[in-house]
């Protein structure tokens, strides 16, 4: 049978008072709401059931020490804990300076050797430059290390042999 109409409350309740947990007065509160309700009453059968049916199976498991001596146990274990003295790093101090040191001069090796590769890459190729005649507008620039020529010519109109009242030009 299944109880999911009745709230969560009334089943803790009722079950509280098959075990005898209940004070007095909410004991005679249940007693007096099972007669209207068929549904509490089913729940409190099933739980009678149950509890008969699980009391044959308590093993009576007797400890071999009191209740008391086993807590005083725990409470002498949990003091002896927290009073335990805070035991040294088992460190040596020379490692403990020697590894943040070797970390840095690691760091340190590592950014000279990108600096060496990064001014190796651009810095071996000469870059020539040359212009043919003093006065030709040209002037050739070759960059080994990129694989680039560039020719650059002066615009005719830049100079001050330029023609720049005539008719074709755009002011």
């Amino acid at each position: 049978m299944s109880f999911t109409n009745m709230n969560q409350d009334l089943q803790l309740k009722l079950q509280a008072y098959l075990d005898g947990e209940l004070p007095e007065s909410e004991a005679r509160e249940v007693e007096a709401s099972l007669p209207a309700n068929a549904e509490a009453r089913a729940l409190l059968a099933e739980l009678r059931n149950t509890s008969g049916a699980l009391a044959g199976f308590e093993a009576g498991i007797k400890l071999p020490e009191s209740r008391e001596f086993y807590w005083s146990k725990i409470r002498r274990e949990i003091e002896r804990q927290e009073t335990a003295p805070a035991t040294r790093s088992a460190i040596p101090w020379w490692r403990r300076i020697l590894i943040p040191s070797g970390a840095f001069a690691a760091l340190v090796i590592a950014g000279l050797l990108a600096v060496i590769q990064l001014r190796d890459a651009g810095g071996n190729q000469p870059v020539w430059l040359e212009t043919s005649h003093a006065d030709s507008g040209t002037l050739t620039y070759r960059d080994e290390a990129e694989k680039m020529t560039l020719v650059w010519l002066s615009y005719p109109g830049e100079n001050e042999f330029a023609d720049t009242d005539g008719d074709d030009t755009i002011q």
